[in-house]
């Protein structure tokens, strides 16, 4: 929806309420033309349930306004009179079109001194139920998000297992696009398997201020461009077209920002034709060939477990002369060669285009290893759009930045109005995975968009290896991490344990004290 969508919706919303309540405002001893103007009308409406008026707030606020819309329209009904079983249930069944009932049929008496105290245990459950769902969805949608590290391709830096918080502050936290849906769900309903939204009404896209800009080899939590996949991987093959902020998470290292120039030589990504510098802690990984000498015994279990390798053999030759290790660091490359019967370490390049037509932007011209140079595009810049530069941002002209491209003879037309140029409307972002033959990245699918981006992963709160045994089974090392910062990660599971024993030793001897004045 546009602006102005909004904004009639908005005032549609407003008449609908006025209409309901304008009788209500009256009989608590308000003026009718309170229920007229719009959030001072949500204001004046607190006063009357004796409700506090910072809530009007939460009303304006996507997601947490339909947890409080329904409560909002019971403390109407109670507010009048109306405390009963069938008031409350009339009340969320017709979505507060009951009030309309009550307040055109039924004699109207203000309830001034009711109890804003639950009268039964199931109520002041259900009340503290509510208030903390609220504060989780806030938490979660503005602050700081769960995440599950779900694949390998950025291995060392983030293993597959990690549960990760992710800081939605840092980068700007993004108001959800998608008004109706379940709190703290993503796309789908845990067990049921079905959607957990609705894609009308949809909000523009904005963001709160930022404390920090995306840079160079910064980790980013972000939404699939591409992803139209049915419950993720439906092995039907069916696609639906999901929101924005509804598409698939993923995390990679962000290589390339807008207004770089990016390219891939032999593997090593350059930046404005220099090397990209990666910090210390990212650990880039090839494929290698790895040649024996067909005599001598390698007890490969013991020297993946002792350069803590993950992914290893991928393939033996017939003559078991030869072997693939799917993802190796540099420096396990280097300790492979000392090790006795293996002859050489080689690492795989792709130099041809056999798989080019799999890389975007699929016009089998590159492949993985050796790639572009190509333009990541920045807010404002212009590019010349022909022929030859269309298939690199075609994509974005249409399905990111809403436009209309159609192609007639040579000519390009963008709206139906013939142009030789195009002004970017948003930043981009080019995203790889560490493991640079084991991730499905930017070289695949192109350009993540600003507005794609959800945050930056900042905290290893537990990290689980399904391949461990009993307590082995929970990374210790990595319990309380943090994934940015400079040199090896530090755990700091000592120090969290140390503030718990603490604060418990602390609440021990607070009630002690507590019951001592008491009793005094």
């Amino acid at each position: 929806m546009t602006l102005y969508q909004w904004f009639v919706f908005f005032l549609i919303i407003q008449v609908i309420h006025f209409l309901g309540t304008w009788k209500l405002y009256e009989a608590a001893g308000k003026k009718k033309w309170q229920a007229a103007i719009p959030v001072y009308n949500s204001i004046v409406l607190m006063k009357i349930i004796g409700r506090p008026t910072w809530w009007t707030l939460l009303l304006f606020i996507p997601i947490i306004n339909l947890i409080m819309l329904p409560v909002i329209w019971i403390e109407t009904l109670r507010s009048f009179g109306k405390r009963s079983s069938v008031d409350t249930f009339l009340g969320i069944a017709t979505f507060g079109f009951y009030i309309y009932y009550i307040s055109y049929t039924q004699k109207l008496i203000h309830r001034t001194d009711r109890s804003l105290i639950s009268e039964t245990k199931t109520g002041d459950t259900i009340s503290s139920l509510l208030f903390a769902i609220i504060v989780a969805t806030i938490v979660h949608t503005y602050f700081i998000q769960p995440y599950t590290i779900p694949t390998s391709s950025l291995e060392k830096s983030l293993l597959v297992g990690d549960f990760l918080f992710v800081s939605k502050v840092n980068y700007g936290a993004r108001v959800p696009m998608t008004t109706v849906a379940l709190p703290m769900v993503h796309d789908t309903i845990p067990l049921l398997k079905r959607k957990s939204y609705l894609k009308w009404p949809q909000l523009p896209y904005f963001r709160l201020p930022a404390m920090e800009k995306i840079k160079n080899c910064d980790i980013v939590v972000f939404n699939w461009p591409l992803d139209t996949v049915y419950f993720f991987r439906d092995p039907s093959g069916r696609h639906i077209d999901k929101p924005i902020d509804k598409k698939s998470n993923y995390v990679k290292r962000c290589v390339g920002i807008h207004g770089d120039s990016l390219q891939i030589k032999d593997g090593i990504v350059y930046i404005n034709g220099k090397i990209l510098a990666l910090p210390e802690r990212a650990k880039p990984q090839y494929s290698y060939r790895i040649t024996l000498d067909g005599k001598t015994p390698i007890n490969f279990e013991y020297l993946f477990k002792d350069m803590d390798i993950t992914d290893g053999i991928n393939y033996v030759s017939e003559q078991k002369d030869t072997v693939g290790i799917a993802a190796l660091t540099f420096e396990n490359a280097e300790r492979m060669k000392n090790v006795p019967g293996i002859i050489s370490v080689t690492r795989c390049v792709e130099h041809g285009t056999e798989y080019g037509s799999g890389v975007f932007p699929h016009i089998n011209k590159w492949n993985r290893d050796n790639y572009g140079p190509i333009y990541i595009p920045q807010a404002g810049k212009s590019i010349a759009i022909n022929l030859t530069t269309l298939p690199f941002y075609s994509r974005i002209i249409t399905e990111y930045e809403g436009n209309k491209v159609e192609i007639k003879g040579s000519d390009i037309y963008i709206n139906e109005i013939k142009t030789k140029s195009y002004t970017f409307k948003q930043d981009y972002y080019w995203m790889m995975g560490d493991n640079r033959h084991n991730s499905e990245d930017s070289r695949y699918w192109g350009y993540v968009p600003a507005d794609h981006i959800v945050g930056k992963p900042v905290f290893i709160w537990m990290s689980w290896d399904t391949n461990g045994k009993g307590i082995d089974k929970i990374r210790w090392n990595r319990l309380f991490t943090t994934v940015g910062g400079d040199g090896q990660p530090q755990s700091y599971f000592r120090w969290f344990l140390l503030a718990l024993v603490g604060y418990f030793i602390g609440e021990h001897f607070w009630k002690k004290r507590k019951e001592k004045n008491i009793k005094v």
